[in-house]
């Protein structure tokens, strides 16, 4: 990979007294689409929460490592500064104002950013998002469901964002629509916005992906270009839902000749 945009190193987070995440160390190269796979509980959105420096507002702290963007250390800022910084979090659940117009969600994006106008983000998020020029004037919390996920991305990106972190963009959403928004991720990362994508459709964040780490129980334990990893077999049994043929034939002829004799009788 190239140069590293954003590198984690060590990072040791949780709630209380359970770790989520221990001794984490990853990069994302200046440019680059880099996934984090694994299942419930696994520490995905901690690791968001703790880059983004939101972890706190969950209850949750990160008690050791180093996070560091564009060679600046990150991890003693408040979440507004590394928002200035160029790093935007688009968070689970896509939590937008629901009481507040699509219009005023997207110009609170650009409160802290301090970087470029209003004016040309919200030309780029109109171009990108047609939908959210048609309904400025409506409530956020009327949309669809992809709408919102689309504004919460907006949001984001109103910031002018250098790296965005997305976590389970995908999440509950219609087929289509998850394909409208990975997309939109390709069409983001063209523009020169580098990602860090969290995401547990395995298959969709390893086509979009340059490289991509495992995570499990708040380890990493695989990492690799994506690629890589979407052809490694323990990979696409544990999180592609691919059986490997030759072992389910095997198994197969197993169940039938331990069958066999019951069905003689």
């Amino acid at each position: 990979m190239s140069a590293a945009a954003l590198r984690v190193r060590g990072l040791t987070a949780g709630y209380g007294k359970v770790r989520a995440l221990r001794d984490v160390s990853l990069d994302v190269p200046e440019g680059a689409v880099v996934a984090v796979l694994g299942g419930n509980g696994a520490g995905k959105s901690t690791l968001l929460r703790a880059l983004s420096r939101t972890l706190a507002f969950h209850g949750g702290a990160a008690t050791a490592g180093t996070v560091t963007f564009a060679d600046r250390p990150l991890h003693g800022l408040p979440p507004d500064r590394v928002v200035a910084a160029g790093l935007c979090h688009v968070p689970e659940g896509r939590q937008v104002f629901a009481r507040m117009s699509v219009e005023d969600n997207l110009r609170a994006g650009a409160l802290a950013a301090g970087r470029g106008t209003k004016a040309e983000a919200l030309r780029r998020v109109h171009a990108l998002f047609p939908v959210l020029a048609e309904r400025a004037r409506q409530r956020a919390g009327l949309l669809s469901g992809g709408e919102q996920q689309m504004l919460a991305v907006a949001r984001a990106l109103m910031a002018s964002p250098r790296l965005l972190l997305l976590d389970e963009p995908s999440l509950g959403l219609a087929p289509l629509m998850a394909a409208r928004i990975a997309d939109t991720v390709r069409e983001i990362h063209a523009q020169g916005t580098s990602v860090l994508l969290v995401e547990q459709n395995a298959a969709l964040a390893l086509r979009l992906a340059d490289h991509a780490y495992v995570l499990e129980v708040g380890e990493v334990t695989t990492e690799g270009p994506a690629a890589e990893l979407a052809a490694s077999d323990e990979v696409r049994r544990r999180y592609l839902g691919v059986v490997d043929e030759r072992a389910a034939d095997d198994a197969s002829a197993a169940e039938a000749r331990h069958l066999a004799p019951w069905e003689d009788a």
